[in-house]
Parts: structure tokens; C-alpha cells; sequence
């Protein structure tokens, strides 16, 4: 029994070292597969949309500063889709494929996300679908979906609220003297949920404060610049001094009908009322200049970097604890009013 119990206790002693060595192996290999480097997709529906392009800009300087901060390369990788939702979702299956850990997607068609989700969840790549929100209904389909934007409503009160107190404040911009304020709208695409937000809300604002108003027109102008351009000077050459204020989707269009006015040598001392939504670099100066009375400013500098913790978290398979995930899927970002006495704090310190 003696010589049985000895052999037992050599064989635990020899299975006790084999489990150390076990484990020390397995401990080494932890170490070895620490993340060293990641690698982040990002598809945007039109590079050539200023705030977009202003929002990766600074994705891109915030995954340069999280790098150096963490010792963990991070490599972006940047599509952009050409307002194509097809070539949209070949790109984000060419990232997956390249390996990204995580898809960064500025939706196209909100309303078509749905294979870029099915890839996704197939190959369990998380998604951050950006300033494009999707269905409420299609982010619950995954617990690997999340959304960073703001609410689209926030910014047509605040537009409206701007237009509002200008004609409450300004004698001027009531040009005609009838006491209702003649609008125009420039709207973003047709059918898309931010354009049909913002308008309306802006509009019911307005008349929330309790000035009249009077809708002369709107034009789809596809949040881009060089349309709104065009369609200004169509409504210019229909209404001429009648339209007071311009009410747009976005700095870009509000810019727009500022080319639209100038073209047509109007002096500004006749300009309608001009107000946009999104702060971008450009329309803040703008504001600076008078030029606009007032844009509502879009956090680009707040969403990218909460895009970029976000992805940095998931693709490292960090704590999205201290992200304040709302429903354990959204982070939003609030809107804010810039006019012209307060348009240096964003130009200086954004």
C-alpha cells in the first residue's frame, strides 16, 4: 500500500508540474496574441459632403492620437460609396474580407441596410452605422450594431429658433412690412428622414414663437452646394425680393443660395434671412460674415471621437461601459445654436 500511495503521489506531483507548464504556456501565448494593431473600415455615402468629409478628417487625427496613446496601431481605411448603396455594400464586404475589425458605415439608403448586416453578422464584424441614422427596427436585429449621430429634430427647432428671433429682433427682415415671413426651403434628398425633420421642425418652431409665416417654395437640392446654387437662382428669378428667408437642410445648400445671390449681384443689405444646420468650417465663417444669420452646429468633433472609442473598445474587446451607450446602442451628440456674437467659440476652440 505504501509503495501504491508513493506512486499516486508521484503521479499527481508529475500531472501538477505537466498543469503548470500547461498553463504557463498558455499564459505566454495570452501575451504573444495581445492586441498589437487593429484595423477600422469606413464607408461614406459622398466624400464631397463637407461635413462628412470634415467628421473623418478628425476621426482620422483622434485614431492618430488614440495610436500613440495606446501603443496599438491602428490602421483606417477609408471608401467612399458615390451615393451608390450597391457599391456601398461591395465595399464593406472588401473590408471584411481585408479583415477590418470593425465597419464604420455612413449610410447611403438608411432604409437599406440590411445586407450590409447580414455580411456583418455572418462574419461577427461590428458595425457603427454614422450620421445616416438607419430603422430603429434594423439596429435591434444584431447586438452588434450601433449608431453615433444626433437627432434630427434638435436641429429644426434650433434652426427655427434662429429664423425666429432674427424677425422678432430685426425690422428688416420683415422687408415687405406685412408681419409674415415669406420662406423657402432647400431641402437635403427626397424622402430622406433628416431633410423631412429638419424642415418640419424648423417651420413649426418658427411658428411656435409665434411669427407668421408664408411657404413660397422648396427645392430638393441633395445636401450639395452646387445644386442649391441652381435652385436658388430658379426661385430668385420666380420670386425676386419676395422671399425673406431661406431655410436650409445644411450649411453646404444654405452656402448655395449665398453663390445664387451674389451671382445675381444682389447687394447683401437685400438678402433674405439665411440660416443652415451643421457648423461645418465653412458655413461658421460664413456666419462670421453675416452672410448667414445663424447655423445650428452639428458635433463632427464629438461624434468622431466618440466613433473612434467606440471602435477602438470593440475592436480591442475593451468595456463599453464608460461610453454611454443609450439603449445599449446609440450615442448621440447634441446640437447647439451658433450665431454671429457667439461663432468665435467654435471656430477657435472647436
Amino acid at each position: 500500500m505504501t509503495c501504491i500511495r508513493a506512486a499516486f503521489k508521484s503521479a499527481l506531483a508529475a500531472c501538477g508540474f505537466l498543469l503548470c507548464v500547461c498553463l504557463g504556456g498558455c499564459g505566454k501565448n495570452n501575451i504573444e496574441e495581445e492586441v498589437k494593431n487593429i484595423k477600422i473600415g469606413v464607408t461614406v455615402y459622398d466624400q464631397y459632403d463637407t461635413f462628412v468629409s470634415q467628421l473623418i478628417d478628425r476621426f482620422n487625427i483622434y485614431a492618430s492620437d488614440k495610436e500613440a496613446e495606446s501603443g496599438i496601431a491602428i490602421n483606417v481605411e477609408v471608401y467612399n460609396a458615390a451615393d451608390s448603396q450597391s457599391t456601398q455594400n461591395s465595399q464593406v464586404e472588401t473590408m471584411i474580407d481585408d479583415g477590418c475589425d470593425v465597419v464604420c458605415v455612413n449610410l447611403v439608403d438608411r432604409t437599406e441596410p440590411t445586407t450590409i448586416i447580414d455580411m456583418a453578422e455572418k462574419n461577427d464584424v461590428p458595425v457603427i452605422f454614422f450620421n445616416r441614422e438607419l430603422v430603429g427596427e434594423d439596429l435591434e436585429r444584431w447586438d452588434k450594431l450601433y449608431y453615433v449621430g444626433a437627432k434630427a429634430f434638435e436641429s429644426g427647432i434650433m434652426e427655427g429658433e434662429i429664423a425666429a428671433e432674427v424677425f422678432k429682433t430685426d425690422a428688416d427682415a420683415d422687408r415687405n412690412k406685412d408681419g409674415i415671413f415669406q420662406y423657402i426651403v432647400l431641402e437635403g434628398e427626397a424622402g430622406h428622414q433628416d431633410a423631412i425633420v429638419r424642415t418640419e421642425y424648423s417651420v413649426s418652431t418658427i411658428v411656435d414663437k409665434g411669427v407668421e409665416v408664408e411657404k413660397l417654395n422648396y427645392a430638393i437640392a441633395n445636401w450639395n452646394r452646387a445644386q442649391a446654387q441652381t435652385k436658388m437662382s430658379q426661385m430668385l428669378g420666380e420670386y425676386g425680393d419676395k422671399i425673406e428667408l431661406v431655410l436650409a437642410n445644411n450649411d453646404d445648400m444654405a452656402l448655395g443660395a449665398i453663390d445664387a445671390l451674389k451671382a445675381a449681384e444682389i447687394i447683401p443689405e437685400k438678402w433674405p434671412v439665411i440660416v443652415g444646420i451643421d457648423g461645418t468650417d465653412v458655413g461658421l465663417e460664413a456666419v462670421k460674415n453675416k452672410e448667414m444669420a445663424g447655423t445650428v452646429y452639428n458635433d463632427k468633433e464629438g461624434q468622431a471621437k466618440a466613433m473612434l472609442e467606440l471602435a477602438y473598445e470593440l475592436a480591442t474587446g475593451g468595456s463599453l461601459n464608460g461610453l454611454e451607450l443609450e439603449d445599449g446602442k446609440y450615442i448621440r451628440l447634441p446640437y447647439e445654436k451658433v450665431r454671429a456674437e457667439d461663432v468665435d467659440e467654435y471656430t477657435h476652440n472647436k
